[in-house]
């Protein structure tokens, strides 16, 4: 399970790492049921190439438009499209040394069970005198997509892996139709990379987020759905 509300810091000094998918809004919607707290911040990586999430390929504006009606401060770390690991973990800290995020103490993020990346994040972020917070940590992942479901939570997923999910799901509505297509071998959460998803309503959103399906393009290995804003 995830940390308890003894170990969370107060929230402005709580940010949340956000993809503006299903594991970050499930965090964030845990952080607030579970633990009474919001956090100050949300922490997105842009490829300011594209001017999208990377790796879910969303575009900015419809990023902007979620964390508006989610009500929490958007803090965006932009990398170019060709970003050394190094480069990366220099916006970080350069992120981090920001008037935005100065005085974080602690970053929640949505990982499952990844231990390597559950680790790499403890080092990066505890050599800077910061603290991860794992709310979902070790939770059932079959469960937890259907918590997420059943609580009004709706999703698209926008980028798929075809070397382990038919690029068929890219643009379909994250649902139990989906769940049910899904093969046994894929997490039902996409905890492995197989799929990533964008929520545009739910539980935490003050309002949906009004977006359309556009086309679907493979682009560097990787199938995305492209979603287009709606709310003209």
């Amino acid at each position: 399970m995830g940390e308890t509300s003894t170990d969370l810091q107060p929230a402005a000094e709580l940010a949340l790492s956000w993809s503006g998918g299903k594991d970050s809004s499930l965090a964030l919607w845990v952080l607030r049921e579970e633990h009474g707290v919001s956090p100050c911040a949300l922490i997105t990586t842009v490829t300011e190439t594209y001017q999208r999430i990377s790796m879910h390929g969303v575009r900015r504006e419809l990023l902007h438009r979620q964390a508006l009606t989610v009500g929490v401060e958007l803090v965006e770390v932009m990398i170019p499209a060709e970003c050394t690991n190094a480069m990366y973990e220099q916006r970080m800290a350069d992120a981090f040394a920001s008037d935005a995020l100065r005085g974080i103490r602690c970053v929640a993020a949505g990982d499952l069970f990844l231990e390597d990346v559950r680790e790499y994040r403890e080092q990066r972020l505890g050599a800077a005198g910061i603290r991860a917070l794992f709310p979902l940590w070790k939770r059932n992942t079959t469960d937890l997509a259907r918590q997420f479901i059943s609580a009004g939570f709706q999703a698209t997923v926008v980028c798929v892996d075809p070397s382990k999910l038919d690029p068929s799901f890219a643009g379909r509505s994250f649902d139990e139709s989906l769940l049910a297509d899904l093969p046994s071998a894929i997490d039902p959460c996409g905890e492995n990379g197989e799929f990533h998803t964008f929520v545009h309503d739910g539980p935490i959103f003050s309002r949906p987020v009004a977006c359309r399906r556009g086309e679907v393009v493979e682009r560097e290995g990787f199938f995305f759905c492209d979603l287009l804003d709606a709310s003209a």
